[in-house]
């Protein structure tokens, strides 16, 4: 009895969501996974390999990150133009073919040019990604959906650091093999089992030339509340990766903390993402969407911030366990709201441009931190990030306000009025 209530609960939620959606599901855990096996020790194999700081740590990353704006803008387009699925499958080999190299390159100056190639290409597909789901899911499951999909994601990254820690341990060059692998698998299902999910046009509507499919990218640019939005979700941003980028090397370095420490942190993340996201998701789904993104934002610079003072690993877990409750709160949402922004046929083109949410970030965030970290005391990059995180919420709130204001008030006489 005990096993049938799971069983049949499992069974309804299959059944919830189209076939399409669960493919998605299962790529994304197996392309996760191969992430998760690396990308935390990324900044731990720079450090100890070419026995640099944590500022040539940050160079990388916006070396990865300048080039996947264009890739990203790009992929958008093609994903408006020619369909999601092709795009996403580009994106997939690339990167299998481009994680291989880097696990060969012995030259910091080579790998710093396979960064620019690989920002540039590996980026094309997530636009194309974010649309499938948006496609896929009608408004009032995306929520949810993308609830769904951080569960999976993040059961690859309860798996992937445990897995990569022993790699590790062994050689890095396991890792990015393990990588390819993963990458090459998740193209291969998407071209065999993933139908294309790009909306038909109506009737006998021309479609776009290339000029124009790329010049709509003026229209979400010139929407103020996604630009708003987004410059919220940048905040964020700046604060969020600061777990994948900075915290394990300053806990190895400040506090003597092993890469195995770290690692166990990042699974208490992802755990508490799996047993609790969809929970929580489906209890929020219905709340305004805006003030979800403040609590959650709030949670994350309390949890940020509290690695500046502490000084124990038991403090550490409480600050990752206030975080990741956080971005429970956060990660649904923020996607759900993109996508709810964006006209059908300009999905690829919206997400593209939401991508700036996490491609500044990921561009400047880690050399900002490592500047700190190198030059200053190290502990100021958790009080920086508590305040980028209260700056953030504060936009949100706004946000909310603005849509509250626009709720209560009476629709215009005249079309166009206001």
């Amino acid at each position: 009895m005990s096993l049938r209530r799971p069983y049949l609960s499992a069974l309804r939620l299959y059944h919830e969501y189209p076939r399409p959606f669960w493919t998605l599901a299962i790529v994304t855990f197996i392309d996760r996974l191969g992430g998760a096996l690396i990308f935390p020790f990324f900044a731990l194999y720079i450090t100890s390999r070419f026995g640099v700081g944590m500022t040539e740590v940050g160079i990388l990353f916006l070396l990865f990150s300048v080039p996947s704006v264009f890739g990203g803008l790009i992929g958008g387009a093609l994903a408006d133009r020619l369909g999601r699925k092709g795009v996403i499958v580009f994106s997939l080999i690339t990167t299998a073919i481009s994680t291989l190299i880097m696990g060969f390159i012995d030259s910091l100056q080579a790998f710093y040019v396979l960064a620019v190639l690989v920002g540039l290409l590996a980026d094309v597909g997530g636009p194309a990604y974010q649309a499938a789901v948006a496609d896929i899911l009608p408004e009032e499951q995306r929520a949810g959906g993308f609830g769904l999909l951080r569960v999976v994601f993040n059961l690859a990254v309860v798996i992937g650091p445990a897995i990569g820690g022993l790699l590790a341990s062994r050689s890095y060059l396991l890792l990015f093999i393990a990588d390819t692998v993963a990458s090459s698998l998740t193209a291969l299902i998407v071209l065999a089992f993933l139908p294309e999910t790009k909306p038909q046009r109506i009737g006998h509507q021309e479609p776009e030339s290339i000029t124009k499919t790329f010049g709509g990218y003026a229209l979400p640019l010139r929407d103020a509340t996604f630009v708003f939005f987004i410059l919220a979700c940048m905040l964020q941003g700046f604060v969020y990766l600061q777990m994948n980028s900075t915290l394990g090397v300053y806990l190895r370095d400040l506090h003597g903390i092993p890469e195995r420490g770290y690692g166990a942190l990042l699974s208490l993340n992802a755990a508490m993402v799996v047993v609790m996201q969809f929970w929580i998701t489906r209890r929020i789904e219905k709340r305004p969407a805006y003030l979800v993104m403040v609590i959650g934002t709030l949670l994350y610079a309390i949890g940020f911030g509290l690695y500046g003072p502490a000084t124990t690993y038991t403090w550490f877990a409480i600050a990752m366990i206030v975080l990741t409750v956080g971005e429970m709160l956060v990660a649904p949402m923020m996607q759900a709201l993109a996508a709810r922004m964006a006209p059908e046929d300009m999905r690829g083109r919206y997400m593209a441009v939401f991508g700036f949410a996490w491609v500044v970030p990921s561009a400047l965030a880690p050399l900002m931190a490592g500047v700190v970290m190198d030059r200053f005391d190290p502990r100021w990059v958790w009080y920086a990030a508590a305040v980028i995180g209260m700056a953030s919420a504060a936009m949100f709130l706004r946000l909310h306000r603005r849509e509250v204001s626009q709720l209560s008030s009476p629709a215009p006489a005249v079309p166009g009025a206001a």
